[in-house]
This record gives C-alpha cells, structure tokens and sequence, in this order.
C-alpha cells in the first residue's frame, strides 16, 4: 500500500468524493469486511468516546482487516447544534497506516466516507432482512443519511416511491427536490412523521443521536413485512414499536453493550443476529413476507475500513490529493 516513507497523502473532502466510488462498490467491500469479522479474521476494538457536549461525541474507531490490506483509525465528531452554525453535523479524518510497517500513508475527511458506508450497511442489512420486493421507502431525518441511504436503497431495490420527513421544513424541501432531481423517483413531503412509516417497505430514522430517545414512532405504525434502519440508534422510536419487530439486529453486540453501558439502549429488544452472522449465514435473515424486521446499526471502524483503502487506491490512480512530508 505505502507510497512513500517519507510522505503521507493527504485527501480533503472534495478529493474523497472525486475518487467517485459506486454505492455498489462501497456494500461489496462492507459484505467482504463483515464476511471476515465473521470468520474471526478482524481486529477491532470499541469505540473510544469524547463528550464535550450532551448528545454531541467525538470517537476514535480503529481497525485492522488483513483480508482487506487495511489498518487504521477514524476520528469522528457529531455534534447536533453544529447545524445552526452552518457546519455539519458529523466532520472527522481517517488515518490509513502501512500494514506492513505502521507508517501513516495517508489521512484523508472522513464526512463522505460516513455517510456513504452508513447507507451501505444499512443496504447490507436489508439484503438480509428486507423483501426482495419492496418498492416504497419512508425517510425520517433529511440530512446526509437520509441522502446516502435512499441512494443505497435504490441500488438494490426497485424503489417506486419515497416519503420523508423532518422536523426542519426547509431542509424536508431540499431534500425532496433535490432526490427527485438525482434519481428521478417521486420523493412526497410528510407532515407528519407517521406518513413516513406507515405502509411503508423500507423506512431509515436518520435523525440525530439522543442517549434519551424522543420516542416519536408509535407502537402500531411498523406494519408487517417492513424493514426498518435505525441510523440514529434508538432515537425515534419509543420502546413498544420496536418490541413489536420479529428480528431485530445489530452490526456488533459487543460495541451495543458497550454503549449500553454508558447510558444508551436501555430498553430495546433482545439481538437476534450481528450483521456478520446474516452474512456468513450462521443465522438465517427474513424467512416470511410478513416478518418485522430492524437493522440497529452502530456504524463500525470495519465499515471505514473497507472503504479508507479503495478511496485510497483510486486517489493514487488519478493524481488527487497533496502529498505532505511527514
């Protein structure tokens, strides 16, 4: 992997999203990455966790996957006021090291990685645990995640129809223009949240993370033979609705506990699955049309990962980025 010793490459946000990788790419490279977490072939410790703020966390996420030639570190904030300032919500930097020598060759934004490996797990997932035939899907929450998980969606589905909704009228009004206009899918505006889950195939809260959730999804509204991504943990939904899933997964039990223990997911259901035993087959996924069915995906330095070095390759190949000495 290394290029130079002497020098590491570094990507800005814009370089990142130049590379162009396919949503398609990024789920291939997220199901080899959890297909070897699942054969025991990952290191990867949990979280580390910074809180400056209440609700707001800066984390450090390494992770070594030798299948993938990949070892290194991503430094990620979420601080939920940054949008009143005009920043974004989620702004970190990943490291990539040398697996062979340690030596950093490359430090790259880690915001359009986040949120494209965030769609593509929450694709992986419903690859599993979703219907095949699923054509509408419900948006709650229309910043980055409600964008890179309708584009994960629609790389897998045939998706006729999205509803979404957010608390923030203007940002629901961009989102619906401009999904409409990229993907060329009818996008409608909910009023109320509920518009967004009922009756709906596919359905992804994207909101910002709560250690208290807000419990706005009410019990009755999940219907049978949907799939839902919790994106934001368990912030919208009060406990009720997602007792009434028939599988509800996660991406990794341990860093669940993990959390658990500092305060979150303190009523939820019990793990059917983690996302590698989907993809390794050791637990089976949907088995019936009208199974309820919940992906509680944490969002894992694997996911990182298993993009940092093909974001990496590809720089290289076509000359993006500035090399700095180190």
């Amino acid at each position: 992997m290394q290029d130079s010793a002497s020098h590491v490459l570094y990507l800005s946000r814009s370089d990142v999203e130049r590379t162009n990788l396919t949503m398609s790419t990024i789920i291939d490279a997220l199901c080899a990455a959890f297909f070897e977490l699942g054969n025991g072939r990952v290191e990867m410790p949990p979280k580390i966790g910074l809180h400056s703020q209440p609700d707001a966390f800066v984390h450090a996420m390494p992770a070594y996957i030798p299948a993938l030639n990949s070892l290194g570190l991503k430094w990620v904030s979420g601080y939920p006021g940054n949008q009143k300032l005009g920043l974004p919500y989620i702004t970190g930097l990943l490291i990539l090291n040398d697996v062979d020598t340690g030596v950093p060759v490359s430090v790259m934004d880690c915001t359009w990685i986040t949120a494209q490996r965030t769609g593509a797990a929450t694709a992986l997932s419903a690859k599993y645990l979703a219907r095949q035939d699923s054509r509408t899907v419900g948006i709650l929450g229309c910043g980055a995640q409600g964008r890179s998980n309708l584009e994960a969606f629609l790389s897998l589905f045939d998706i006729k129809q999205v509803t979404a909704y957010d608390t923030d009228r203007e940002s629901l009004d961009r989102y619906a223009s401009e999904m409409q206009e990229r993907w060329g899918v009818p996008v409608a505006r909910a009023k109320e949240a509920k518009e967004a889950v009922v009756g709906h195939d596919l359905i992804v809260t994207s909101g910002p993370i709560l250690r208290t959730p807000h419990g706005t999804i009410k019990n009755g509204w999940f219907g049978k033979g949907s799939f839902a991504s919790l994106v934001d943990f368990d912030s919208y939904w009060e406990p009720r609705a997602l007792f009434a899933a028939d599988k509800f997964t996660t991406d990794d039990s341990a860093q669940l506990e993990h959390f658990r223990q500092m305060g979150y997911f303190q009523n939820i259901p019990p793990i059917y699955a983690d996302l590698c035993d989907l993809v390794t087959g050791k637990k089976a996924g949907r088995v019936n049309d009208d199974e309820r069915t919940i992906a509680l995906n944490l969002g894992l330095a694997l996911d990182d990962m298993a993009v940092a070095p093909l974001v990496y390759r590809r720089a290289l190949e076509m000359g993006i980025g500035v090399r700095l000495p180190l």
